[in-house]
């Protein structure tokens, strides 16, 4: 026994880890961003987890805290992570002994016999001849055999191959609850969104109304001064009709508000007429947020959670070389099997025993037609092909930057022109309706001064949603939304759930 020990101590001590050693990608990234800069702002006031504050909206908030509470999709994200830790329990027990009990139990009743065949039976057993009457009355019953005892089974790591598989799992539940943040950081900005998107359709949806008001005034007056002769006919007609199409374009504005709301029920994990009551009333559009300057791109890499799940995919993929390449080398295995039998004759105990087994294994790959070295293949382009798709989120990472700066200044410039358009228009709509007033020209050019003018608020009320969902896509590109001490999203078991039993 001390030989085996020692002969184990010396397995151990010459062991080691074959596949490669993983090491970070150091990936190549420009000094700075080329994107127009936001001015400077005071960074210390925005906090980059919790982005949505900086909107100054109460209901805009509760939305974001509902949805990161029981969004399905960060369920789904959190139970992965869940399903990750038991994957490495799973990964390190395969490197431990395996020990398995097992116990059984034997009674034999014995069935009535012959006097001939009694006899033959008592002098098998006692080696004397007797009678069959009195054998019959002193021979058992029944015999009883008990047994119990446990097999321990124990692989040795000699190649690292567990230790290999111990490392891909804890890379790949690192790499979950990246991927959780990553839900968090999208579900965040979906939210918000979607929430401007329905302000803004109540906004249009507003103006509209008013447009159509207005037009149905001037209408009513113009049906007046025709019918005393001071206007044409037509002109009270063109000015109805211009009424007409202002409302009809309400209805549906108001349609695309309710599917906006339905939208953010999804995502907050509701049903869809659930925030029908506290949304449906019009708002107006939350402030729009400071934008803090985005850093250098190599801090990007570092906060931006879709990257960091990728690197940790990595790390996974290249530990599972190892897997494969340990199984190039031999196996050696140990097993140990103790066994404890008791038995009866009747009332007549036995004896017992105690068996102890123990094996030894050593198990070499000799001839398998490639398989095992076709593994370790497919496990090196697994390998490149997590290599190139950290790249590809390292670069889209760049590009989200890169595009929500220049969107947000390309909004900013376009918000200042239709701003100053806005007034153009207000101002000739002022001076068609007095040209007309005097007699100076028809209602045509009033009509289209009205219409200018509509379509120009309508714009600017776009412009201004746009400006503020792409400031959530700033942030977002950003990977804002997170923060290390968020907790997982609390689910109840399966059998504890609605709807299952």
């Amino acid at each position: 026994m001390a030989r085996a020990i020692a002969l184990v101590a010396v397995v151990f001590a010459s062991a080691c880890t074959v596949g490669p050693n993983y090491r970070p990608p150091a990936p190549l990234l420009p000094p700075a961003f080329a994107g127009p800069l936001p001015a400077a702002t005071d960074t210390d006031a925005i906090d980059l987890a919790q982005w949505w504050q900086s909107y100054r909206d109460p209901e805009l908030t509760r939305l974001i805290e509902l949805g990161v509470r029981q969004s399905p999709d960060l369920q789904t994200a959190a139970s992965r992570v869940r399903q990750a830790r038991f994957q490495i329990v799973e990964a390190r027990a395969a490197g431990q002994p395996q020990v398995n009990a097992s116990a059984s139990a034997m009674d034999l009743n014995a069935h009535p016999l012959g006097s001939s065949d009694l006899g033959k039976l008592v002098q098998q057993v006692t080696g004397q001849s007797g009678n069959a009457g009195n054998a019959k009355a002193s021979l058992p019953s029944n015999i009883a055999l008990f047994s119990a005892g446990f097999d321990a089974r124990w692989e040795l790591d000699l190649f690292g191959g567990v230790r290999r598989q111990v490392e891909a799992a804890n890379a790949q539940e690192a790499a979950a609850q990246w991927t959780l943040r990553d839900a968090r950081v999208t579900l965040c900005a979906e939210i918000a969104s979607d929430y401007m998107q329905l302000r803004g359709y109540q906004e249009q949806a507003r103006l509209q109304q008013a447009e159509a008001d207005r037009q149905a005034r001037s209408a009513d007056l113009l049906v007046h001064t025709a019918q005393v002769g001071l206007v044409p006919q037509g002109n009270a007609f063109a000015q109805d009709t211009q009424a007409s199409q202002a409302r009809a374009q309400i209805a549906p504005l108001h349609a695309q508000a309710r599917t906006m709301i339905h939208a953010l029920a999804a995502l907050v994990g509701e049903t869809p007429e659930t925030l029908m009551p506290e949304l449906e009333l019009a708002r107006p559009l939350p402030l729009v947020p400071p934008e803090m300057p985005p850093g250098l791109p190599v801090d990007l890499i570092r906060r931006r959670p879709d990257v960091r799940a990728a690197e940790r995919r990595l790390a996974a993929a290249t530990a599972t070389i190892g897997v494969a390449v340990a199984d190039l080398y031999p196996k050696l295995s140990l097993s140990l099997a103790p066994e404890l039998t008791t038995g009866w004759i009747g009332n007549f105990f036995i004896g017992k025993s105690a068996v102890l087994s123990g094996q030894g294994q050593l198990a070499f790959p000799v001839f398998d037609f490639g398989r095992r070295r076709a593994v370790v293949g497919e496990r090196r382009e697994q390998r490149e092909q997590a290599y190139s798709q950290w790249r590809k989120t390292v670069l889209g990472a760049l590009r989200d930057v890169e595009d929500a700066l220049v969107n947000i200044a390309a909004t900013r410039d376009a918000h200042d022109q239709l701003v100053t358009g806005v007034a153009d228009a207000r101002r000739a709509v002022a001076a068609a309706d007095a040209r007309y007033r005097v007699g100076l020209q028809s209602y045509s050019p009033v009509l289209d001064s009205q219409q200018a003018l509509l379509q120009l608020e309508t714009a600017l009320a776009r412009n201004a949603v746009q400006l503020r969902t792409d400031t959530a896509a700033y942030y977002k590109a950003l990977g804002g939304g997170w923060s290390p001490d968020d907790a997982l999203p609390v689910r109840p078991a399966i059998d504890d759930a609605p709807g299952h039993s």
